[in-house]
């Protein structure tokens, strides 16, 4: 935990407490350090099925490395070692391969560059909070702001709230969302993922609902980590899908971004990191597009063939995926 906080530049996706809600595989923090500064890693330990070997990987959202630098601040030599020191881990450990998200607002590419393997996704967009309101709204699609327009005479309002019986309410508006748009059960979260990630403690989690005079309407919950809002699920009642009150939501998460001096409010990519329709949403809201990249690192070439051999998908295909031999696995647990 220390070092997640004693980090230049860290999001929520990198502590802990977020980890161990995942339960894909173990969780764990390498750690590399050099007199007064380190790198760290945080990761997933994951046992590859019907093997003796495991592969490495990161949680759902943006991680990658983290340090007490900026990563255009560290020198070559410092890096160099740490990627000495990190692929003799891999190698002591029997990691056939590792892959991480990496953060669209951090230059982490500076560093994992010198292993390789990294591979541009596609685009997230941002919105820039260090600008005044009147020229983010100027930066609206003109259909984006006729909703918040139409918002504002229905006299929608926007409550933040940490309260249990409020994030219940958001926690039935996700879901029915959810099960609208046919998202697999892996998206359908428990009553528990969604108290406990506002009840953390080792990051400031939050609901915010949108009402129709005395009926919540429209949800989201976000996340304050330094100067980072980041909009981890947003949700609207069926029946007022037409309204569109999610961008009157978005519009009100600005402001509140603003008063409390954060930055940035990412809003994410589209499905998959695909510039779709729900990309194209996100960017009625702003024209800053970041790059979105993840590192993908085979430590045996030789085991990791054999893997993908064995799991019967066919080596050449052209399916983004890693690593491969996972492919079928995953396609049937979201089944």
């Amino acid at each position: 935990m220390w070092y997640v906080k004693n980090s230049a530049e860290y999001d929520f996706y990198h502590t802990w407490y977020y980890h161990s809600l995942d339960q894909t595989g173990d969780p764990f923090l390498f750690i590399y350090e050099e007199s007064d500064n380190y790198i760290a890693f945080p990761l997933l330990n994951r046992k590859i099925e019907d093997s003796e070997f495991s592969d490495l990987t990161s949680v759902y959202g943006y991680t990658g490395p983290i340090s007490n630098l900026k990563f255009e601040e560290l020198n070559d030599e410092f890096m160099e070692n740490f990627k000495r020191t990190f692929l003799s881990f891999l190698k002591s450990r029997e990691n056939v391969s590792v892959f991480s998200r990496l953060h669209p607002l951090f230059h982490q590419n500076f560093l994992m560059e010198k292993f390789g393997g990294v591979y541009q996704n596609g685009k997230t967009v941002n919105i820039d909070l260090t600008i005044p309101i009147e020229s983010q709204r100027l930066k609206y699609r003109r259909t984006t702001y006729d909703a918040i327009k139409r918002s504002w005479r229905q006299g929608l309002t926007a409550k933040e709230t940490r309260e249990p019986e409020d994030i219940q309410i958001f926690k039935d508006i996700y879901i029915e969302n959810m099960k609208r748009v046919g998202a697999k059960d892996y998206y359908l979260f428990t009553d528990t993922y969604f108290h406990d990630m506002v009840n953390a403690e080792e990051f400031d989690c939050r609901v915010l609902l949108v009402y129709h005079k005395d009926q919540a309407i429209c949800g989201s919950m976000v996340t304050f980590t330094g100067t980072i809002i980041e909009g981890h699920l947003m949700a609207t009642r069926t029946e007022y899908l037409a309204e569109s009150p999610s961008k009157f939501l978005v519009d009100e998460i600005s402001k509140l971004g603003r008063k409390h001096g954060m930055q940035h409010y990412h809003l994410g990519g589209g499905f998959g990191y695909k510039e779709d329709t729900l990309f194209n949403w996100k960017l009625g809201f702003s024209d800053l597009m970041l790059n979105y990249s993840s590192w993908r690192y085979i430590t045996d070439e030789v085991r990791y063939n054999t893997l993908v051999q064995k799991s019967g998908v066919d080596e050449h295909t052209d399916v983004d995926f890693f690593p491969l031999y996972r492919y079928s696995q995953t396609l049937n647990s979201l089944k």
